[in-house]
């Protein structure tokens, strides 16, 4: 997935303002792949110079001031099913946890257990995060499922439901997977150096 595919997605539910786009993108589709406002916005800057996204100025306030607020194009959907189509691009590792740890003798038992109770708190928070877009899901509040739900036939909807609630349920499996490691990692630092 590039940040590319992600905004398109998230666009596919419907026109969206600039700011609106990184607001609704970090409460939902930033838990999947994240990117700054510095990164997004340029990014709807080269999908509309490449077709895939239109622009039209809106009112904003009171003072004739306007917003940029960008839709999909037909090619801008056809460059999603296109992408969905194509097999899954996994990049090299690059895991700080685990070279860390792959190291830790040549620190402190402290700073190896203040690193792996971090991880921990990290994850938890992950964990609460995907957990909280679940019960978004499931309650029918998710503001851009609600949104795209209004575009699907209902024929797929059981299927768009699904599939987000399938995608947040992996981040809960992989956050419970790094805090089990890492209580693992507490564990053999007391094995190996006791309590203290």
């Amino acid at each position: 997935m590039t940040l590319r595919n992600a905004l398109l997605a998230l666009l596919s539910s419907g026109p969206m303002t600039g700011y609106d786009v990184a607001k609704r993108f970090a409460s939902s589709v930033g838990f999947l792949w994240h990117a700054s406002n510095s990164q997004i916005y340029p990014e709807l800057r080269k999908l509309e110079s490449e077709g895939l996204l239109d622009t039209q100025e809106i009112p904003w306030g009171t003072k004739g001031v306007t917003k940029t607020e960008y839709s999909i194009t037909d090619l801008g959907m056809e460059e999603i099913r296109k992408w969905q189509q194509e097999p899954m691009g996994y990049t090299p590792d690059r895991d700080p946890a685990r070279l860390k740890a792959a190291y830790m003798e040549m620190g402190n038992p402290q700073s190896a257990e203040a690193n792996l109770r971090d991880h921990i708190a990290h994850f938890e928070d992950q964990r609460l995060r995907a957990e909280a877009e679940i019960n978004r899901i499931d309650s029918g509040t998710s503001p851009n499922l609600t949104r795209r739900l209004e575009k699907v036939q209902d024929s797929d909807r059981e299927a768009t439901i699904a599939f987000k609630r399938f995608a947040y349920e992996g981040r809960v499996d992989q956050a419970e997977a790094e805090i089990r490691w890492a209580k693992r990692g507490l564990k053999l630092l007391e094995e190996l150096y006791g309590e203290k």
